[in-house]
């Protein structure tokens, strides 16, 4: 889903210009951690911040010098992952967006745009 989600990416800015379409970095846990993520992400210039699993790293190190060098980590920048996943979290409390009752992909994403509207006028 990372291609879909990369290629419908547009952050408007506060000013005038075209709409940011490139992030600063990707963010993700170990289950984003792979080589064909992690080339995409590198051919679009986004730094990635990905830990590696203790079995990607074990091959890696079995593989001795031909195993290569491990992919850069920022672990400060990593430790901002988790105001995305209390928003997530703040979400869910809905329970109709947690368990996705929905059939319709458009009622679905009302749910979370409703969501988001009634997060954000509690602030």
């Amino acid at each position: 889903m990372l291609a879909p989600l990369l290629s419908h990416l547009a952050v408007t800015r506060l000013g005038p210009g075209r709409p940011r379409t490139r992030p600063e970095a990707l963010i993700g846990d170990k289950a984003y951690s792979s080589r064909a993520i992690r080339a995409r992400l590198r051919a679009r210039g986004i730094k990635t911040v990905i830990p590696q699993p203790a079995d990607q790293i074990a091959h890696r190190k079995r593989r001795g010098a031909a195993g290569g060098r491990p992919p850069e980590f920022d672990a400060r920048t990593y430790k901002r992952r988790n105001v995305i996943e209390r928003s997530f979290n703040d979400h869910k409390q809905w329970r109709g967006i947690a368990t996705r009752y929905d059939k319709l992909a458009a009622v679905y994403r009302g749910g979370i745009v409703l969501r988001a509207i009634t997060l954000w006028l509690r602030q």
